[in-house]
C-alpha cells in the first residue's frame, strides 16, 4: 500500500502521496473545496534517494509544499479584499523562521550557557531539557487559542483518515486513533533528542555564536537521520526498540491533534479520496 502524508491547513487538510498532492477546505459557507495537482519529488527526478540525504531534500519539499498550502487554504477562507499575496505570505514564513530560531535555538543554547555546567554532555542534555520545555510549553500555549484548537483537531482528523486507510477501512474512521508514528510532531521529538547527541561533537571552549551557528549548520545532517528513524518506525510497527523511541512523539501527539468533529473528517476523507482517484 502507498504510503500517504499530510499535514492540518486552515479550515482543512493537505495529503501528498508519491505523484499527487491534495488540499481540501470547508468554505465559510459551508462548501468543501478540493485543489489537487501533480508532484514528483526531487529524489524521483535525480540520484537523490540515499538514505539521509533524501530526508533533507523531502523536508524541504514539503515544507515549501505546506506553505503553499497554508496559503491556499487561508485566502479561501478569506473574502477577496483579504487575501494575503506573496509577499505576505514570504514575510510571514521569514518571520515565522526567525521565531523558531530563537526559541528553539537560541534560547535553549542561552540558557545552558548560564548554568555553572562544565561537562559537555551535562551542558548538551541541559539544553535539551530546556528546548523540550519551551517547545511543549509553545505547543499547549498556543492549543488555547480556537483557531489553533480548530487546526489541532484537522490533525487529529488527518490522523484517523490515514490509520483508516493504512487499515483499509474508510467507512470507520471515526473509530481509529488520532495518533501516527510518522507525524511531524514525531519528527521534531527525533530531532531534539539526536541533538543531544550530535552537539557532543562541539567543543565546550567555543564562543556562543559559534556554538550557535554550528547548531544551525548541523541541523539538516540531524533532521536526514530523523526522517530515516519516523521512516523505520512507520514501517515496522512492531518493533519494540522503534516504538520505544517513538513514545515521546507520540505522546505529545495528545497535545498537538484532539479528537475531530464528524464534519472535520469529511473534509479529510473528501481530501484523502481526491488522491486516490486518477
Amino acid at each position: 500500500m502507498e504510503n500517504i502524508g499530510g499535514q492540518a491547513v486552515i479550515e482543512g487538510v493537505m495529503f501528498k502521496s508519491k505523484n499527487k498532492v491534495s488540499i481540501a477546505v470547508r468554505k465559510p459557507n459551508g462548501e468543501i473545496k478540493v485543489k489537487k495537482e501533480r508532484f514528483k519529488s526531487l529524489t524521483r527526478k535525480f540520484p537523490l534517494s540515499l538514505p539521509f540525504v533524501r530526508g533533507i531534500i523531502i523536508l524541504i519539499e514539503t515544507l515549501i509544499l505546506g506553505i503553499k498550502a497554508l496559503n491556499y487554504s487561508t485566502n479561501e477562507n478569506l473574502g477577496k479584499e483579504e487575501q494575503l499575496g506573496t509577499f505576505a505570505m514570504i514575510i510571514t514564513f521569514v518571520i515565522s523562521i526567525g521565531l523558531a530560531i530563537f526559541l528553539f535555538k537560541f534560547m535553549p543554547l542561552l540558557g545552558a550557557q548560564l548554568l555553572p555546567i562544565d561537562n559537555t554532555y551535562l551542558f548538551n542534555l541541559a539544553e535539551g531539557v530546556i528546548k523540550l520545555t519551551i517547545l511543549v510549553g509553545y505547543i499547549w500555549l498556543i492549543s488555547l487559542m480556537p483557531d489553533v484548537r480548530t487546526l489541532y483537531q484537522y490533525h487529529g482528523a488527518e490522523h484517523k483518515v490515514i490509520n483508516a486507510y493504512e487499515r483499509d477501512d474508510l467507512a470507520n474512521v471515526k473509530k481509529y486513533s488520532r495518533l501516527h508514528p510518522r507525524c511531524g510532531t514525531s519528527f521534531i521529538i527525533f530531532v531534539v533528542f539526536l541533538s543531544i547527541l550530535v552537539y557532543i561533537l562541539i567543543p565546550m571552549d567555543y564562543s556562543f555564536w559559534i556554538k550557535l551557528g554550528l547548531r544551525l549548520l548541523l541541523l539538516p545532517f540531524i533532521a536526514g537521520i530523523a526522517y530515516e528513524l519516523i521512516k523505520l518506525s512507520g514501517k515496522y510497527r512492531k518493533s519494540k526498540f522503534l516504538q520505544a523511541l517513538i513514545s515521546p512523539g507520540l505522546l505529545l501527539q495528545r497535545l498537538t491533534t484532539k479528537e475531530p468533529t464528524r464534519d472535520q473528517i469529511e473534509v479529510a476523507l473528501r481530501g484523502l479520496r481526491e488522491i486516490k482517484h486518477n
